[in-house]
């Protein structure tokens, strides 16, 4: 069996596949898609000159005659200021043609209808457009719709955004010894990738259609591969050349192009990439929890990413320090933990086991032969929000030579268990 580089295999994943179709959607359901046209400014921002600061539109030097009071919201505009006049004025609220400038409530000092200070010209006014004209294109088509967008938009005058529509990802789950619901028990173990998948797909930009369960059969999967209304079918398990293993054997029944065979590195080894007669991909991943996980992050998020339009960054880097067991052909996915300006793997890093993966920030991606210094970061959702960054106490993780030996402590105070460098 070919195998395929581990760079190589994220490269073949995005290319296997192309941005859907366009949808209109309202703010609120668009979050986390994909910009399909640019942004551009349907207003000028901001729309109409206005107040800054709570306090007095004035006209022409002090000291200034107040006339009448301007808020927020006021649907009809005060009557132009005259120099030496001034209106009361409130932060956002429109200001009079002919104000030279806003002077807040505490520069102010008031006598009986009079207001005395100082002022600049121009100051503590948002003239209409300063921030973004009329007809701007803010933001380009490939953006990622987060919360700051959606409200970004909203103040550029959307009440809808164009977007590339989210990929709809078939899961099959495959293998008799799994568990749905309740304790292990002999010959049975709960199924932990089928939890794992929705979060991570979300994250990809895409959404879960369907989710079926079959046994160890190959007619079962050829038949699970044929259901229709998903863009991708992700298949768990059945990826390996065991006996129970069908999935190479059901895709050749389908008539399959399988792109990629297998990947190097470890975990998730087993892991594969086809495309169905139809246009559909199939993406593989082995059974084992923390593989898959790497698997979904080597092959399925690329794929995501590109059918959902979402353009790609540049890899994020960091230097690791800390024992990490370097092979010789096999990239390695290292569940790391940021210190400082660095990260240091944080063990538990077994292919059946998801305990480092659920500590760590980011999966570090080691190439074979790695001689020390930076590596490639892979992000794992809501990682940062869950885990907190640890506070550097003593020493810069980021030189050579901090960190304790597997087992011990780093200088930091981060422990390093005495898995962090076993094979995986």
């Amino acid at each position: 069996m070919n195998t395929t580089g581990w760079p190589e295999a994220r490269r073949i994943a995005r290319a296997a596949g192309d941005p859907l179709g366009r949808v209109d959607l309202a703010l609120p359901d668009a979050l986390g898609a994909t910009l399909a046209t640019p942004l551009v400014a349907l207003s000028p921002l901001p729309a109409y000159d206005a107040a800054a600061m709570d306090g007095y539109a004035v006209a022409g030097t002090g000291p200034w005659r107040v006339t009448g009071r301007v808020l927020a919201g006021d649907p009809t505009p005060v009557d132009p200021l005259r120099p030496g006049t001034a209106v009361e004025i409130a932060t956002g609220a429109l200001v009079p043609v002919g104000a030279d400038a806003v002077l807040p409530y505490e520069r102010a000092r008031c006598r009986s209808d009079r207001v005395h200070g100082e002022i600049e010209t121009g100051r503590h006014i948002r003239r209409r457009g300063d921030d973004c004209p009329l007809g701007e294109q803010v933001l380009p088509a490939g953006s990622l719709v987060t919360p700051a967008l959606l409200g970004l938009a909203a103040s550029l005058g959307h009440d809808r955004l164009t977007v590339f529509r989210r990929p709809r990802v078939g899961v099959v789950v495959t293998g008799a010894e799994l568990l749905s619901a309740g304790l292990p028990s002999p010959g049975r173990v709960r199924d932990a990738i089928g939890p794992l998948l929705p979060g991570l797909v979300h994250a990809a930009g895409g959404e879960i259609a369907w989710t079926v369960r079959v046994t160890d059969d190959k007619a079962a999967l050829v038949e699970a591969l044929r259901r229709p209304g998903a863009d991708l079918t992700v298949v768990c398990g059945a990826t390996s050349v065991g006996a129970a293993d069908h999935l190479r054997a059901a895709l050749e029944a389908l008539t399959a192009l399988i792109r990629v065979h297998g990947v190097a590195c470890r975990p998730g080894h087993p892991q594969l990439l086809a495309t169905m007669a139809d246009g559909r991909a199939v993406i593989g991943l082995p059974g084992n929890p923390y593989a898959a996980l790497v698997a979904g992050l080597t092959l399925l998020t690329p794929l995501l990413g590109q059918l959902a339009g979402r353009v790609e960054r540049a890899p994020v880097t960091a230097r690791l320090t800390g024992p990490v067991k370097v092979l010789d052909r096999d990239t390695r996915l290292v569940p790391v933990t940021r210190v400082g300006s660095g990260v240091v793997p944080v063990g538990h890093d077994r292919p059946g086991l998801l305990w480092g993966a659920a500590e760590a920030h980011a999966l570090a991606v080691v190439p074979p032969g790695w001689p020390g210094g930076e590596v490639e970061l892979l992000a794992l959702p809501g990682a940062e929000a869950a885990n907190p960054v640890p506070v550097p106490a003593v020493a810069d993780p980021s030189r050579p030579g901090t960190a304790a030996p597997a087992g011990g402590t780093t200088r930091t105070g981060v422990r390093l268990p005495a898995t962090a460098g076993a094979e995986v």
